[in-house]
């Protein structure tokens, strides 16, 4: 049940205001001269923040809006905080606060928005409810809105009544469909294994005119390796044939993704070969799909060929490539070979976890590595300040 603190605050929730907060003190906001770095500021108070009460003083005094990228990031962290504390609750007012502070003539924006973050939220009902309510709060309607209820519903994992949106809303409102709406009940078909129904989508497509892209293709191709109908999967790709959409390195590195998922590294990896002896050109997506499916299954000899190969021709290994090849040699034991690859990491300012890193730090330790062990610990500690009593604790267990 929430605290008294905490209702007396919700229903003071106000996103204008003209009083400065407690919490970005004076001294704060001198040394803040820009709104990205105030921006920045909030995010960091909201993610290490888990006390409701803060959480809503915060958006309140930070006058957040949804139309600033860094704003929309801070709702999805305090929306995400305070439903996984289930104050849902002060999840509706922050939300419904979003959508009424607004000067007329209202946002539609606003409301897609609040119909999003319900649906992370697993506030299905509100989603519904605020995409219903719309003509309250005197905003038009359009696909965005019906764009938005069918990501929520995706988001809720509630595939049934992405259906039923799909087949009931664009009548019942008026509106006309697009591409990303398709796209988006395609996916609910493909992650429900219903995967077949996707072609009665392309179908109705073809017949109003809107033209699928490669990416609608891998939705359908996803959902029919997921379901494990690998003829399906051909016939698609026929399909893409028809409609005159190239089959390139994306759609191959939707199929190198699903079998690197079911723990079929090795046939992604032939997948690949056959890719190349196109003359198609991976890039950094796909070798970093195939490093993460041969970590997942123990093969480091294998993730480090891939490595090695993707360096050779030019693509830039991502920091889950770095982040999985350190675990993956921690679990070997080849900890020497770790440390290159963590330096090579954090001069790109990638960080592995807390957790691999100490793995690191104590393998080298006991490698008789505790100088280099050290100098792991301050790199870490020079870039994460938050954390500098955890290492010294890591520190000061180091043999002498």
């Amino acid at each position: 049940m929430a605290s008294k603190s905490l209702l007396r605050n919700v229903n003071q929730l106000r996103f204008v205001s003209t009083t400065a907060s407690p919490l970005l003190t004076p001294d704060s906001k001198t040394s803040l001269t820009t709104n990205h770095k105030k921006s920045r500021h909030v995010l960091s108070l909201l993610r290490t923040e888990n006390n409701p009460d803060r959480i809503l003083e915060i958006c309140r005094s930070a006058s957040l809006t949804p139309d600033h990228h860094l704003h929309r990031v801070a709702f999805s962290i305090a929306v995400a905080t305070l439903a996984s504390e289930k104050h849902f609750p002060a999840v509706s007012h922050l939300l419904d606060g979003l959508i009424q502070s607004q000067p007329r003539p209202r946002s539609e924006s606003f409301a897609v928005r609040a119909i999003v973050l319900y649906g992370r939220a697993n506030m299905l009902d509100r989603s519904l409810q605020t995409f219903h309510d719309l003509e309250r709060y005197e905003i038009r309607r359009t696909v965005k809105s019906l764009n938005a209820l069918l990501l929520a519903c995706l988001t809720a994992k509630d595939y049934r009544e992405a259906r039923r949106v799909f087949f009931e809303m664009p009548e019942k409102y008026g509106i006309e469909p697009d591409l990303e709406t398709y796209d988006r009940v395609i996916r609910a078909m493909c992650e429900s294994d219903s995967a077949r129904s996707s072609y009665a989508i392309v179908a109705e497509m073809e017949r109003r005119g809107v033209r699928p892209r490669a990416s609608t293709f891998g939705l359908m191709i996803a959902g029919f390796y997921r379901e494990e109908k690998y003829d399906e999967v051909r016939r698609v790709l026929r399909l893409m044939g028809e409609f005159g959409v190239h089959v390139g390195v994306a759609t191959y590195n939707v199929m190198v993704r699903c079998l690197c998922e079911r723990k079929k590294s090795a046939e992604a990896k032939a997948l690949l070969c056959g890719v190349m002896s196109s003359r198609m050109r991976p890039n950094s997506v796909t070798y970093c799909l195939l490093i993460r499916g041969f970590c997942g299954e123990g093969d480091l000899d294998e993730a480090m060929d891939v490595f090695e190969v993707m360096v050779k021709s030019g693509c830039k290994p991502g920091s889950e490539c770095y982040f999985g090849l350190i675990r993956c040699l921690c679990e070997r034991g080849e900890f020497e070979t770790a440390l290159v690859l963590c330096r090579e990491s954090m001069e790109k300012n990638w960080v592995p976890s807390f957790s691999v890193m100490k793995w690191l730090v104590r393998g080298l330790a006991g490698s008789n590595k505790v100088d280099e062990a050290k100098e792991v610990i301050a790199l870490v500690k020079d870039k994460f300040s938050r954390n500098v009593d955890l290492w010294n604790e890591v520190e000061a267990d180091l043999p002498r």
